[in-house]
């Protein structure tokens, strides 16, 4: 049986401003929570430091900022299991509200 690459990653910024900022405990929160068909990956700088701890969802290119282990919960369910970005958390150098 092969096994099937994951297509959907999320990455989270470790470096060190990120880090700063507990991403290390973003990351371990999404390694816990979000569904298994998901690679949860630790990245190295994202090029938006001073904004993190910075998430990129792929393929989608779907950017949160300042992210917060109490926030992932809300990410792996609304998002990574039912396909709907939350909004409030957007990164709003990428993405627009959508009124």
């Amino acid at each position: 049986m092969k096994i099937k690459e994951s297509s959907r990653q999320v990455l989270v910024c470790q470096n060190r401003t990120c880090r700063k900022e507990n991403s290390a405990k973003v990351l371990a929160a999404f390694e816990k929570l979000s569904p298994s068909e998901v690679e949860v990956v630790a990245s190295s700088c994202l090029g938006q430091c001073g904004n993190g701890p910075m998430v990129l969802v792929l393929p989608e290119e779907v950017w949160y900022s300042g992210v917060c282990q109490e926030e992932v919960a809300t990410i792996a369910e609304q998002h990574l299991g039912g396909g709907k970005s939350v909004e409030r958390m957007l990164y709003r150098k990428f993405h627009r509200l959508s009124h």
